[in-house]
């Protein structure tokens, strides 16, 4: 199914972004099948909070299309749209979205909010949620265990320098 294809394309781009150090997100935004954006989280490596997977495909997608409104596109994207992405959808009037893991805490396509199908709106999206939502949902959670045991690894070993640097300063002929 070219769902799956396009999914596998917008995982590939999360490992990229993992690779950088980033949240593993990526996106592929297709217009009459074609691939006419693409992205993956940079927000740390460019500084920018908007600089979201699904925003940087959306960008490339206007470019390429020469319009802020991407009529007739799909994006794929390896995790629910937070607030900012999914207005910027609704605004870019994207016609379908397809995501991989729900995003309990942030989520604005159905978990925690619901803009992209918002009736008071002037644009819905088609949603599907949940293709390939297992290896999505299981890269990120590596990553984010990863990234506390670092963490924490990192306080300890900030604990122990504290710890030897306090009794080496003490001068015991003075006790």
């Amino acid at each position: 199914m070219q769902d799956d294809y396009y999914m596998q394309l917008a995982l590939e781009l999360a490992d990229q972004a993992e690779a950088q150090g980033e949240v593993p997100v990526g996106a592929v935004m297709v217009h009459d099948g074609k691939i006419i954006g693409r992205g993956y989280n940079q927000v740390i490596t460019l500084a920018d909070p908007s600089a979201h997977a699904e925003m940087q495909a959306l960008k490339e997608a206007a470019h390429y299309l020469q319009n802020y409104r991407v009529l007739d596109t799909t994006l794929y994207v390896t995790l629910e749209p937070c607030p900012m992405c999914a207005g910027a959808l609704v605004h870019g009037r994207v016609k379908r979205l397809v995501y991989a893991a729900a995003d309990l805490k942030t989520g604005a396509c159905g978990s925690v909010f619901n803009l992209t199908q918002d009736p008071r709106l002037n644009h819905q999206l088609e949603v599907t949620a949940g293709l390939m939502a297992e290896p999505c949902a299981e890269k990120l959670s590596n990553f984010f265990r990863q990234r506390r045991a670092a963490k924490k690894a990192l306080k300890k070993a900030a604990r122990a320098y504290q710890s030897s640097s306090d009794s080496a300063g003490s001068d015991p002929s003075s006790s």
